[in-house]
Parts: structure tokens; sequence; C-alpha cells
């Protein structure tokens, strides 16, 4: 199977600009090929190709941007929690948060696990992706529906210090289940867990602050997984593509934590959502 360097850098544009907004990077992934059609649509929907493992390999360069714009939370985070272990004294807020990040991850991790091979069969087919794009959708809407009530709540707390607080163990684990669900193309990982946090009466932007952390781990453990198939000597022609895909994702990514981290300063997730009602109710249409 091929991969051009031009569908590669598509790919790494869409995997970059799509992890961190609310309208699924791997349904993108699936649904903007099929509608362009041609090799780059066969290439995904065929059970042999490596479409999957590629586009979970650009994963790498979005954990890595996120790593980069989030590294003094994240130090502050791993510093405060080597202390509380060594002390043992939790009652940081650090590392509370560290650890209802570790408790969110479970879920995800496990799950994806267990259900990776009938995941990666059902992987390429726009039908599905286009019918968990429109409920993801459904999912922004009610979530900022019944948060109406949260839009007072003020900026002025820390939000290490409001996650810390509204976020309990047990909506750590719900929020993990939740993101359970961006196992299905067309379910956003991002969406979901901002949509917790609008639920559990946190900020738009503070609820953004949490899925970015909370991506992380996600992100940069399915990558790692993924990476090493790549190596393989079937796969190995494939490696100049993926490193220009890379390069493309990572700046990608970079910019769209840039504008997503103002968006969620005065605005919500409507936008996203018309656009993911849209795009998934088209394509159901184009793909039925």
């Amino acid at each position: 199977m091929e991969l051009s360097y031009t569908q590669s850098i598509l790919t790494g544009l869409i995997q970059g600009i799509t992890e961190l907004f609310p309208i699924s990077s791997l349904g993108h992934a699936v649904l903007i090929p099929a509608w362009v059609g041609g090799s780059w649509a066969s290439f995904i929907t065929d059970p042999a190709s490596p479409y999957l493992t590629v586009t979970i390999a650009l994963h790498a360069a979005s954990a890595l941007a996120l790593f980069l714009v989030f590294r003094k939370r994240w130090f502050s985070m791993l510093g405060d929690t080597f202390i509380s272990l060594r002390k043992w004294n939790f009652s940081s807020h650090n590392t509370r948060l560290f650890l209802m990040i570790i408790i969110a991850t479970i879920p995800v991790a496990l799950l994806g696990f267990i259900f990776e091979e009938p995941l990666q069969n059902l992987f390429g087919d726009p039908l599905p992706s286009a019918f968990f794009l429109t409920i993801n959708g459904l999912i922004l809407i009610a979530a900022e529906r019944l948060s109406r009530k949260n839009s007072a709540i003020s900026l002025h707390e820390d939000a290490v210090d409001n996650i810390a607080t509204h976020i309990t163990p047990v909506s750590a684990l719900a929020v993990g289940f939740g993101q359970s669900l961006a196992l299905f193309a067309g379910i956003s990982r991002f969406g979901i867990t901002i949509s917790a946090g609008l639920l559990r009466k946190m900020h738009h932007s503070v609820s953004a602050e949490f899925a970015f952390l909370l991506a992380l781990p996600v992100i940069a453990g399915a990558s790692l997984l993924k990476l090493p198939e790549l190596f393989t000597p079937e796969l190995r022609h494939l490696a100049g593509p993926v490193i220009a895909g890379s390069i493309v994702s990572f700046a990608a990514t970079y910019f769209s934590i840039s504008f997503l981290v103002k968006w969620f300063k005065t605005k919500t997730l409507y936008p996203f959502a018309i656009y993911c009602l849209i795009v998934g109710l088209i394509s159901i249409l184009r793909f039925a």
C-alpha cells in the first residue's frame, strides 16, 4: 500500500487541526479521504491498509505540541506529585489534578486494548463515522444547554484549583468512560471531556484546559503503541511521508491549541456542534 507525500501532509494537517477541536480527528481522517475519493479513499478502505497506524502515529506530533504548550503545568503537577508521595500528603491541588488525569485515562486505555480489533475493522467505513459525527454534534449541544447557568462562574480562581474543586474521582472515572466513545471515529475526545467539565460547573476555558491536559496521555500512549509498526519491513517505505505529515501535524496542533485557548475564554461549543451536525448529516446522505 502506498501513501504519497501529498496525502500524508494532508492527513497530518487534518490530524493537527481536528485533534483538539471538538470535531473528531479520526472522523475527519476517514470522511475527508472518502469525499475526495481515488487512491486516498482506497487506501483507507482496504482491510490490509496501514492507514490507521499512520494516522495514530501522526498523533505523536500532536502529543509533542501539547506537551510543549502545557509543559509548565505538567512539570508543576509531576513535581508536586513527587513531593506528595515522599511526604505522603496529597492535599496539593496539582497532585489531585494529576491523580484525576490518571483515573480518567484508565477506562479508555483498558477499553481500547480490549476492543482494538473490532474498532480497527470499523475504521475506514465513512458511514459509521458520519453517524458518530452527528451524535458528537448533539452531545456538544446538550452539554451547552445543560450548563447554561454555569456561565457566570468566576475566572479569577486558578484553573488547577477550579478543576481540583469540581472533578472528583467518580466524575473523573465517568469522563474516562466518556472518552472511550472517541474510540469510534466521529466522536471527539476533546468534545467529550470539555462537555463533562461544563456539566461539572466549570467555565469553558477551565474545561478546555482540563481537556488539553487529559488529551496528552491518551494521544501519546496510542501513538507510541503504533509507532513501532512503522519500522517493520512492510511499512518502512512509508517513513518519509509519515515524517512529512508529522511536521505538519505538529505545526497545525500548535496553532489549534493557541486558537482554542483564546476561543474558550469568551465563546462556546455551539459553532462546532452545528458544524458536526451539518457535515455528519450530509455525509450520511452521501455514503448511505
